[in-house]
């Protein structure tokens, strides 16, 4: 009987820590003119997000020791601070460290494929988190759809102009149909 108890106790700890960590997981997705490394030039940078992200007024990057943060200034005058946790070619992880958001525990990845149709990138934007305390699921997953949806459009557009520029003779339009 005894071993049968320790049994089920294992068990039942080895299903609680493989579980999630993160109770929300919101990714968006669209597609832009341009290839891969054309894009990220753009929109690579951890502070460019001031240049394609609407809600962002300013972006200010920082170090302490090893590790850089960004600190963007929201239109509406909040702050978030946010830490770069890793990088590849065209792709970047960050965490949130401060924030008025309705989340704890973010954790983000943005990054860049190449599409299956010529000269297309598609555009990638996950992000995992709790809800803040005394907030809701619905809330919390509502405020980050919507900015990670604003955002991908943001790179999109940033990117059909960068493409207008140097294919004048192919203007872009933007259609709207990536959602």
């Amino acid at each position: 009987m005894r071993m049968m108890k320790l049994a089920a106790i294992t068990g039942l700890a080895v299903v609680i820590s493989t579980g999630s960590a993160y109770a929300i997981t919101v990714k968006k997705r669209i597609e832009a003119p341009g290839l891969p490394p054309e894009v990220w030039a753009e929109i690579g940078a951890f502070c460019a997000i001031e240049k394609w992200h609407p809600a962002v007024a300013k972006c200010e990057e920082t170090k302490e020791g090893d590790v850089t943060f960004r600190t963007l200034t929201l239109k509406d005058g909040g702050k978030i601070k946010e830490k770069l946790t890793g990088t590849e070619d065209v792709a970047y992880t960050y965490e949130i460290v401060e924030s008025p958001l309705p989340v704890k525990n973010y954790k983000s990845k943005l990054w860049l494929e190449a599409d299956d149709e010529p000269d297309r990138t598609v555009i990638f934007w996950q992000s995992d988190f709790d809800p803040a305390d005394g907030k809701t699921e619905e809330e919390a997953k509502k405020v980050i759809t919507g900015i990670l949806g604003d955002g991908v459009k943001g790179i999109k557009k940033l990117a059909i102009e960068t493409w207008d520029k140097k294919h004048p003779d192919e203007a872009q339009q933007d259609d709207d149909d990536d959602k």
